[in-house]
């Protein structure tokens, strides 16, 4: 039985853990959404130019080098090449940057490796707010 001392260090260490995603240390693909992820939703409509979110390009940039890193976005093809300079004059790093989406779900669907390890996540955050969650590499996993 645990005293009410460790129970608290316990209750404290979920509390830490319950906005962290735990991964492996191995490179990785990130899969983003665009507008109401990374920049304003429709800012660039409604505004004339794209707003990033804030913390986005500090999450986006410290990214390892040797991970992938897509934008997905539902923004027709004629956006592409204000959207492309305003992500370089920003100093957002990417792979692969796709327009046209369908506005319904993403769904990504990966198998597991026999280890176990999950090879898929998704997160879904609260539109113009880039998501403060915690990435945690275990080098066990």
């Amino acid at each position: 039985m645990f005293n009410s001392v460790r129970m608290i260090d316990l209750n404290n260490v979920l509390a830490d853990m319950k906005d962290s995603l735990i991964l492996s240390c191995l490179p990785k693909t990130w899969i983003f959404d665009l507008d109401g992820t990374i920049v304003k939703h429709n800012g660039h409509l409604m505004e004339g130019q794209d707003t990033l979110l804030e913390g986005a390009k500090e999450f986006l940039c410290g990214l390892p080098s040797d991970d992938i890193i897509i934008i997905v976005t539902s923004r027709s093809s004629k956006y592409e090449e204000c959207t492309k300079k305003f992500l370089f004059e920003m100093g957002i790093r990417y792979n692969h940057l796709i327009f046209g989406a369908p506005k319904g779900e993403r769904i990504l669907i990966n198998d597991s490796k026999p280890s176990g390890l999950n090879m898929a996540y998704a997160v879904n955050t609260i539109r113009d707010v880039f998501s403060d969650i915690n990435i945690v590499c275990d080098p066990n996993l």
